[in-house]
């Protein structure tokens, strides 16, 4: 039996009547969502195949339940490229909650910023990104499906839904363009000066995989970044994952509520 068939077992004994709409990814310092779902969690070390996710920051446990009435599936945590040297490690989590039967997936991270309107605190909605990395987790796909257009990979849909929800919760949320550095050290100032003449309004070390695994599988997919600094060069931070750890929860809050506004209206 395959670890797709094996892992669909162990969730469906779990939660035999799960039938989730909404995804989620959850980014370091941000898996209050996860701890606000009614339901139940499964950690990653019982579903075959998934990965370990050891980044600390990140629980690492698939969580299915209801959140605002909507039925939702949150990983709670990420294997990022860094790791070991995987670009397509989150794949079977997408491949499994693409089989729970989700019409949406919501990403999200934590992130360095290059623009003073989005300082530390506030989130980013992604237009768009920039696979500084290179690495593609399509690579090694046998067949023509991993040539996946990626003109609209930000789903215009559910963008406007999570900027409206934001309106009317009252807190910004800017729109921007995210790159993706593969870490796991943080980027140089000559680096985020390069990013920023590339067009780049912030950076992380996530995300983009699983949007490019995401628009393969054919899921519609949208993502926030939580802003926890200023990138290298563009602020007096001290920047570490501990840092990071310490700033998510900040924005999370600020996040938390923005979607469960957008849950109200699907």
């Amino acid at each position: 039996m395959s670890d797709l068939a094996n892992a669909l077992d162990t969730i469906r004994a779990a939660a035999p009547n799960a039938a989730p709409r909404m995804g989620f990814i959850l980014g370091s310092g941000l898996g209050s969502l996860a701890e606000a779902v009614s339901g139940v969690s499964i950690p990653y070390a019982d579903l075959a195949g998934f990965p370990h996710a050891g980044v600390s920051g990140h629980s690492a446990a698939l969580t299915i339940g209801t959140l605002n009435g909507v039925e939702v599936a949150v990983l709670g945590g990420r294997e990022h490229y860094y790791e070991n040297g995987r670009a397509d490690a989150m794949r079977l989590p997408l491949e499994v909650l693409k089989e729970l039967g989700i019409e949406q997936l919501i990403l999200t991270n934590a992130c360095g910023s290059f623009r003073a309107d989005i300082p530390p605190g506030n989130l980013m909605l992604l237009s768009d990104h920039i696979n500084y990395s290179g690495r593609s987790p399509l690579i090694g796909e046998p067949t023509d499906a991993r040539f996946v257009n990626l003109t609209e990979a930000y789903d215009p849909t559910i963008r406007a839904g999570l900027s409206k929800a934001a309106e009317e919760e009252g807190e910004p949320l800017l729109d921007g363009v995210y790159a993706w550095y593969s870490g796991p050290n943080f980027e140089t100032p000559a680096e985020i000066r390069m990013l920023k003449l590339l067009g780049a309004d912030a950076v992380g070390m996530s995300t983009v995989p699983e949007v490019i695994l995401s628009r393969f599988l054919g899921l519609r997919v949208a993502a926030v970044s939580v802003v926890t600094n200023m990138a290298a060069g563009l602020g007096n931070e001290h920047i570490s994952h501990e840092h990071t750890k310490a700033s998510a929860p900040i924005g999370a809050e600020k996040l938390s509520r923005i979607i469960r506004r957008y849950l109200s209206t699907i």
